[in-house]
C-alpha cells in the first residue's frame, strides 16, 4: 500500500512538473508549427494521452517537439490555405505510425549510426534557431531556414526595438537562471511568466500569440482531393518516420533511466494513436519529448498515470488560464525556442570532433547541411546508406586471403596449397577471393581453410562457388574446411554441395591434409 502511495504521488507530481514545462514548449512550438498556440497544447493534450495510455514506454512525455514542428512547419507553409491537408497528413502519419508497429520496425531505430543521429539532432537546432531569429527581433517572415537568415540581414531597419529588448531578456532568462531555482521551477515557464509580465505592465507594442479558445477541439474530417493524395502520403510518411525516430530515441532515454526496457512496437502504435487522434482534433504532430520525459522521471514518475497526469494538467491551462496565455508576446517564444535549438545541438559529437574518425565526420556534417538545407527524411535516408557504404569498406579492408604452399615433404612440394580466408566475408571482401588465383594455379589440390571467417553472406558464397569452378576448370582438387558445421550447412544448402565431393568438406586442418593427400596419390 505505501508503494501504491508513492508510485501514486510520484506520478502525479512528476506529471504535473512535466506539463508545466510542457506548456511554455507545447505554445512556443505550435506558433512555430504556423498552427498555432492552441494546436500546440491540442497537439501535447491528445498525442500525450494516448501515447501514455496505450504506448510502450511507461515513463514518456508526448508533446510537440522541435523536429515535428518544423516538418509540420514546411507543410503548413505550403498548404497554409488548405488545413485539410494539414491535418490530413499528421492523421495519416499516426496511422503510418501504427503500422509501423503492427510489422514490428521499431527495433530497427538501434540501426541508425550515431552520427546520422547527431548531424541530424544538430540540423534540427540549426533550423529551429534560423527560424526564431526574424521573430525574436520583432520581424515577420514565413520561409525556409535560410530565407530567414537572409531575410533578416536585409530587414534590419525593420527591428521592432520593443521586441528586440523583450526578446534579449527573455534570452537572458532561459540561458542563465541558476540552476539551484531551475530545479524547482524551470527556465522555460519563468521567462514565460516574467517576459509575459513585462509586456503587460510596460503595455510594450510587441506581437502576440492571440487568443486561445477555452473550448474542446472541433472534429476536423481528413478530407483531401485525389489529386492531393500523393503529396499528402509522402508528407503523412516523412512525419511518421520522424515521430518514430525521435520517440524512440526518447525511449532508450528513459531505459537508461529507469533501468527498464521499453516496448518499441507498441510505442509506434501508441504514438500512432495520438496522432491519429491529433490529426482528426486539429492538434500539432508530436513525439516522445527527452526533456519532458527525463523531467517526468527525475520528479517521480513511474507508470502511465504520469503522462495522463501531464494531459489533463494542460486542459485546465486551456479552460481556465487561456486568456492570461494570449498576452505571450512572439518574441519571448521565440526566445523560449533559441534556448530549445541550442539544447537540441548535439556537443558530445562536437567536444570530440577532432578525435572523430574521418568517416563518422563526414557523415555527420552531411547529414547536417542536408538537413538544414534541404529535407529531413532525405539526410537520414543519405546518412543511413552513407555509413553503411563506409562500414562495409572499412570491414572490407580487415578481410584477409593468405597463400601458403604445404610443407609435408619435398615429394609433395607445390602439390598441395592452402588459401587461408580470414575476417567478415561478404559482398564488400568477396571479390578480392579472385585476385590472386594464379598462385595457385600449378598444384593438384587446394585446401580453402574458411576457419577463421567471422560471417557469410550469399555474395561470399558465390564467391566461392566461382573459386571451385576456376578450380574445376583447371582440374584441381579442393577441400574446404569449415569451423563449424552450422556454417558448413548453410554453404553447401547454397549451391556449394554440387561443386565439391562430400569427403572435400572437412572440420580440422589435421583431415583436410590427409585427405589432400589421398587425393594427389590417387
Amino acid at each position: 500500500m505505501k508503494a501504491f502511495a508513492a508510485n501514486l504521488k510520484g506520478d502525479i507530481l512528476g506529471g504535473i512538473t512535466a506539463g508545466i514545462i510542457a506548456l511554455p514548449l507545447a505554445i512556443a512550438l505550435g506558433v512555430a508549427s504556423g498552427l498555432g498556440a492552441t494546436a500546440g497544447i491540442y497537439g501535447a493534450i491528445i498525442v500525450g494521452f494516448f501515447a501514455s495510455v496505450f504506448g510502450g514506454t511507461p515513463t514518456q512525455i508526448t508533446g510537440p517537439t522541435g523536429p515535428m514542428a518544423v516538418v509540420v512547419a514546411s507543410i503548413a507553409a505550403l498548404h497554409g490555405d488548405n488545413l485539410h491537408i494539414v491535418f490530413s497528413s499528421i492523421f495519416l502519419a499516426g496511422i503510418f505510425q501504427i503500422l509501423f508497429g503492427l510489422a514490428k520496425v521499431g527495433k530497427f531505430v538501434n540501426f541508425i549510426p550515431y552520427p546520422v543521429i547527431s548531424g541530424f539532432m544538430s540540423g534540427i537546432g540549426a533550423i529551429i534557431i534560423l527560424l526564431q531569429l526574424n521573430p525574436l527581433l520583432g520581424i515577420d517572415f514565413n520561409g525556409t531556414p535560410v530565407q530567414g537568415f537572409l531575410h533578416l540581414l536585409k530587414s534590419t531597419g525593420d527591428v521592432n526595438p520593443a521586441a528586440a529588448l523583450l526578446g534579449l531578456f527573455t534570452l537572458l532568462i532561459v540561458f542563465f537562471t541558476p540552476s539551484k531555482i531551475t530545479k524547482t521551477v524551470p527556465a522555460p515557464l519563468i521567462a514565460l511568466i516574467f517576459g509575459t509580465a513585462a509586456a503587460v505592465i510596460l503595455n510594450l507594442d510587441v506581437k502576440t500569440i492571440g487568443e486561445i479558445p477555452t473550448s474542446f477541439p472541433e472534429f476536423i474530417a481528413p478530407i483531401f482531393s485525389l489529386k492531393d493524395a500523393e503529396t499528402i502520403m509522402t508528407l503523412a510518411l516523412t512525419l511518421a518516420v520522424l515521430g518514430s525516430i525521435d520517440s524512440l530515441l526518447t525511449s532508450l532515454v528513459a531505459d537508461s533511466l529507469t533501468k527498464t526496457k521499453h516496448n518499441p512496437n507498441k510505442e509506434l502504435i501508441g504514438q500512432g494513436l495520438g496522432n491519429l487522434f491529433a490529426g482528426l482534433f486539429g492538434g500539432v504532430a508530436s513525439a516522445g519529448a527527452t526533456m519532458r520525459t527525463v523531467v517526468n522521471i527525475k520528479s517521480g514518475g513511474t507508470t502511465r498515470l504520469s503522462g495522463v497526469v501531464h494531459s489533463l494538467f494542460l486542459i485546465g491551462v486551456v479552460l481556465f488560464l487561456a486568456p492570461v496565455a494570449s498576452k505571450i508576446p512572439l518574441t519571448v517564444l521565440a526566445a523560449i525556442l533559441i534556448k530549445v535549438g541550442v539544447s537540441i545541438i548535439d556537443y558530445k559529437f562536437i567536444k570530440v570532433i577532432k578525435a572523430a574518425p574521418k568517416h563518422d565526420l563526414i557523415v555527420m556534417c552531411l547529414v547536417f547541411l542536408i538537413t538544414v538545407f534541404d529535407d529531413l527524411i532525405l539526410a537520414v535516408g543519405i546518412g543511413v546508406v552513407l555509413s553503411s557504404i563506409l562500414f562495409a569498406v572499412n570491414i572490407a579492408k580487415q578481410f584477409e586471403v593468405n597463400m601458403k604452399e604445404s610443407t609435408l615433404d619435398e615429394d609433395i612440394q607445390n602439390k598441395i596449397m592452402t588459401i587461408r580466408i580470414n575476417g567478415v566475408f561478404f559482398f564488400g571482401s568477396a571479390s578480392r577471393l579472385m585476385s590472386n588465383i594464379d598462385e595457385v594455379m600449378e598444384t593438384r589440390c587446394v585446401i580453402i581453410d574458411c576457419q577463421n571467417i567471422k560471417t557469410m553472406d550469399i555474395s561470399a558464397v558465390f564467391a566461392l562457388e566461382d573459386l571451385l569452378l576456376t578450380l574445376q576448370s583447371r582440374k584441381i582438387k579442393p577441400i574446404i574446411i569449415f569451423n563449424n558445421r552450422e556454417l558448413a550447412a548453410s554453404v553447401l544448402k547454397l549451391g556449394v554441395r554440387k561443386l565439391i565431393q562430400s569427403e572435400a568438406v572437412t572440420f580440422n586442418e589435421a583431415e583436410a591434409r590427409e585427405n589432400a593427400l589421398n587425393l594427389i596419390s590417387a
